[in-house]
């Protein structure tokens, strides 16, 4: 029998393998057998795991809300304040919570709604995270897009070649001072 701790294990890595499964080549990429393949387990595990493809779905969903409480938490605590956390990580690439976003955008793009929702929550909870810094939902508003354009310059910089962003935590630097910038009263 196995134990709680592995059973979680594979649960995370069935996770892991529909995550990138969804990111490499979308929803219809990421069927139940190729989910099981990536993973390494069998079929029957995966089912055992999640009953089905909706199952694995609402998994990944579940998986991003519980790093968005993580995030805004994060936010709260930092002694810069939320903003320069939130500009800072808007440049992290690679990371879990960079992964679940990413699959759960992806199961927006196929039209699921629950996926949707999670992204408009995600958001709206970066929103109010930035408002007792900034008090003006026009400029938390501005500082999520900014945030989107840096982590698309650091997801493909090969994609913005006029851009000098020296290093990603320089560039997030640079950008954390044009973003007090356009928040300061």
């Amino acid at each position: 029998m196995a134990s709680p701790t592995d059973s979680a294990h594979t649960a995370d890595r069935l996770l892991d393998a529909y995550s990138g499964l969804l990111i490499d080549g979308g929803e219809r990429a990421a069927t139940l057998d190729a989910v099981a393949a990536r993973a390494g387990v069998s079929k029957g595990g995966l089912l055992y795991h999640f009953g089905s493809k909706d199952a694995l779905a609402q998994g990944v969903i579940d998986r991003l809300a519980t790093l968005v409480d993580e995030d805004v938490a994060a936010m709260a605590a930092d002694p810069e304040g939320p903003v320069a956390f939130f500009i800072r990580t808007s440049t992290e690439t690679g990371t879990a919570f960079d992964a679940a976003y990413n699959a759960t955008v992806a199961l927006a793009q196929s039209g699921d709604t629950s996926a949707t929702a999670a992204i408009a929550d995600t958001r709206a909870r970066w929103h109010a995270a930035l408002m007792p810094e900034v008090n003006d939902a026009d400029a938390a508003s501005a500082l999520i897009f900014m945030s989107d354009g840096l982590y698309l310059a650091s997801a493909n910089p090969e994609a913005y070649p006029a851009v000098n962003r020296g290093s990603a935590s320089d560039f997030a630097d640079r950008m954390l001072a044009v973003a007090r910038r356009l928040t300061a009263h």
